[in-house]
């Protein structure tokens, strides 16, 4: 089994927290110098379902700008 481990990513649940720039604020900080968006964290997703890492187990993957 593997696992995906979103760090900031681009989604609502920043703002419903009732810090609407949260997203903005903290993406800045982050090595990469940026937030993360769905799309990336979906990519990651799709290549642990794929054929493509038919040996890749038992480990978790960070989609976290380098955090």
């Amino acid at each position: 089994m593997n696992a995906v481990r979103p760090g900031i990513i681009d989604t609502d649940m920043h703002a419903s927290g009732g810090v609407l720039d949260r997203f903005e604020r903290l993406g800045v900080t982050l090595p990469m110098g940026r937030g993360g968006t769905p799309e990336e964290v979906a990519d990651v997703i799709c290549y642990l379902l794929s054929d493509a890492a038919s040996y890749v187990t038992a480990t978790i993957v960070d989609v976290a700008g380098g955090r």
